[in-house]
């Protein structure tokens, strides 16, 4: 029992190979004891022996497999340890020539293009060859595209399959083995080792291997291409979010997007600005819920992106922020689409008007005092601190009776009925792109040909002043007798300084010089609805207006009295 455990501890091959010895000292003992062997005795022992070595043969050729088994599992290991296709194919091609025994190994894959491109090469040293050195037989090659099918020559010299053919006489080229490459049934690279000393070196075991392995490698190796494409993508992918992050924290705007069901999927750094939000508690929340301010007022103008992909453009909503002040927003809706025309939610884009709106407040109430044709042609970075002289024709226009007026109304109401009045008075200065300098109480103070030259500016300011009193004379028909008022207006023609006057905070567009005071004095001596012009003025308008010859006038700071003129209408 002993002995038997120890002979089935040998291995297999081995113990066939003990049986053979045994057999051949049975056979010589009996010969050298001088027993006659009977010849069916001798049959017997030589059928044994022969018997034995079959068994020989065929533990070899199981072992062999076994060995070509293990091989085989081994490489499936190897070569899908790594998704990294270039050390997926190094470790191919060592793999390769350790299993062949080959002197050198090529792999070529197909490209893009679906041409069969030289991947790499090896030696049996694991050394990479140089390009200059790949000495291969294409026509070999070929014929394992072609035929799908493995082509093996022990002599490449002497085979008849390739005699005369080039690349085989002049590399001298002996033991190849090629192998197609397979995946999904479609050629994707071929595997070709050689040695141009030995002859015979590959047996149809060898190209059995090779097959087998192979067939695992073209898979390892596309799955190590798509793994590779997959990272490539991803890169893309990641590359394209970075910029489009970038594009959007650029951007002035807000924008916000939403999926299907309202989810807020973007939320960039301008809308974090408008808002006064804080991008990361805003991310995943629901729009409806968290930004109902905005919400609500365009909650049916969402629906109707998402269900019509009907488009918003210009929708205003007005914000009541936490600090109790007013924010005035455009919206922008669109619908957010996939390749297939899927609505997959909103994008909101989002404007802060706040400040433009008030800067159109303010510039309205500018072109209540200049007139817009004035304002249009202003160069605001020319304007400096200072003036130049210039000819002006300057109108002052005042409310008569206004201050025992004053006693009888409350301010608001009194503010009211004023603000009527000099109303009428500015529409009539404007409408002759004449420039109001300011409101003084119950009086205005206005100018022509200046900051743009008029020809005709003296007209002008005539014609406004008239067009003031029909207007003040209109608002009768509206007020009660006790509210109706009258104006007096005086209008004088000369040289003024015209510039900013004050400091780089505080500035007044005016006009200064004694021109300017000598049309106030002459405002100050009208009558209720009287149009007074000095004597410049008139010679300027004559041919234009009607007017009488008026008492001279005594101002103050004058050596002489004022020539003076009464307007009554126009030509």
């Amino acid at each position: 029992m002993q002995q038997s455990t120890v002979l089935f501890s040998i291995p297999l091959d081995q113990q066939v190979q003990q049986l053979t010895i045994f057999a051949d000292k049975i056979q010589e003992q009996l010969i050298n004891s001088g027993v006659t062997i009977p010849q069916v005795t001798q049959n017997y022992l030589n059928e044994l022996k022969q018997r034995i070595n079959q068994i020989s043969e065929g533990v070899k050729k199981s072992v062999e497999e076994r060995d070509d088994l293990l091989s085989l599992v081994e490489i499936s290991q190897i070569v899908n340890s790594s998704l990294e296709l270039n050390d997926v194919l190094q470790i191919v091609m060592d793999t390769i020539i350790r299993i062949t025994g080959a002197e050198r190994c090529f792999l070529m894959l197909r490209d893009e293009n679906n041409e069969l491109q030289m991947r790499m090469a090896r030696n049996w040293e694991r050394e990479s060859i140089h390009p200059s050195e790949f000495e291969v037989s294409k026509t070999i090659i070929n014929r394992v595209v072609t035929d799908n099918q493995p082509v093996l020559t022990t002599n490449a010299q002497e085979d008849p399959r390739f005699g005369g053919q080039h690349s085989i006489v002049s590399y001298s080229l002996r033991s190849i083995l090629a192998v197609p490459m397979t995946a999904k049934d479609k050629v994707t690279g071929v595997i070709y080792t050689d040695n141009r000393i030995r002859t015979g070196l590959f047996s149809e075991a060898e190209r059995n291997l090779l097959m087998a392995f192979a067939n695992q490698a073209a898979i390892a190796i596309e799955n190590a291409r798509l793994f590779e494409s997959v990272k490539k993508t991803l890169a893309e992918v990641t590359e394209l979010k970075n910029l489009m992050d970038n594009v959007f924290a650029s951007i002035v705007s807000g924008v916000i997007t939403a999926d299907i069901g309202n989810k807020i999927m973007l939320f960039n750094e301008a809308a974090e600005k408008i808002l006064g939000e804080n991008k990361e508690e805003i991310i995943g929340s629901v729009f409806n819920d968290r930004l109902s301010s905005i919400a609500s007022p365009i909650a049916s103008q969402i629906e109707d992106a998402k269900t019509t992909g009907a488009h918003v453009v210009g929708q205003e909503v007005v914000l009541s922020m936490p600090d109790k002040s007013r924010k005035d927003l455009v919206l922008n809706i669109s619908p957010l689409k996939d390749a297939a025309e899927t609505t997959q939610g909103v994008a909101i884009v989002l404007d802060d008007l706040t400040e433009r709106k008030r800067l159109e407040g303010q510039r309205k109430m500018f072109e209540r005092m200049v007139s817009p044709a004035v304002i249009a042609q202003l160069d605001p970075n020319a304007l400096q601190l200072g003036g130049k002289r210039v000819s002006l024709t300057t109108l002052f226009c005042d409310i008569r009776g206004f201050t025992s007026f004053s006693e009888r109304f409350d301010p608001e109401e009194l503010v009211t009925i004023l603000n009527r009045y000099l109303s009428a008075a500015a529409d009539a200065i404007l409408q002759y792109e004449g420039t109001i300098d300011k409101f003084m109480g119950d009086a205005v103070m206005a100018w022509f040909n200046a900051p743009i030259p008029q020809p005709d500016h003296a007209l002008r300011a005539v014609k406004a002043a008239l067009d003031i009193r029909d207007a003040v004379h209109a608002l009768h028909s509206e007020f009660p007798p006790e509210m109706r008022l009258s104006v007096g207006v005086g209008i004088n023609y000369g040289d003024a300084v015209l510039g900013l006057v004050g400091t780089e905070s505080r500035l007044e567009y005016t006009a200064i010089g004694d021109s300017v005071n000598t049309a106030k004095r002459i405002q100050e001596n009208s009558k209720p609805n009287q149009v007074l012009i000095c004597k410049d003025t008139y010679n300027a308008v004559r041919d234009g207006v009607e007017a009488v010859r008026a008492n001279p006038m005594k101002a103050k700071g004058k050596s002489e009295p004022l020539e003076i003129y009464e307007v009554q209408g126009l030509k």
